[in-house]
């Protein structure tokens, strides 16, 4: 349960705990939050050529803009079938 303590404790506010539950308050002992194992870091290695040709801002704007005109481009292709199942009658 959680228990409120008040600002001043000569001026206890509405939603603060009661002074009963405020004495039989315990602070957590123990760890709080577990501590997990730090990942092992990545050795260093020869940057290849392929890595050095490729622009990593230019593939991220691709995938942004793709992600974003994927609704359109839809409804483009639906609209641009349906006129050319017209055209065929």
């Amino acid at each position: 349960k959680l228990i409120v303590f008040p600002r001043k404790a000569s001026k206890p506010k509405q939603g603060d705990s009661e002074p009963a539950e405020l004495s039989n308050a315990k602070q957590l002992s123990g760890p709080v939050i577990p501590i997990q194992p730090s990942r092992l870091p990545i050795k260093a290695r020869k940057i290849t050529d392929e890595e050095k040709n490729t622009s990593v801002f230019k593939s991220m704007r691709i995938a942004r803009a793709n992600a974003r005109l994927i609704g359109i481009r839809e409804k483009r292709a639906k609209e641009q079938a349906e006129q050319d199942a017209i055209k065929k009658k």
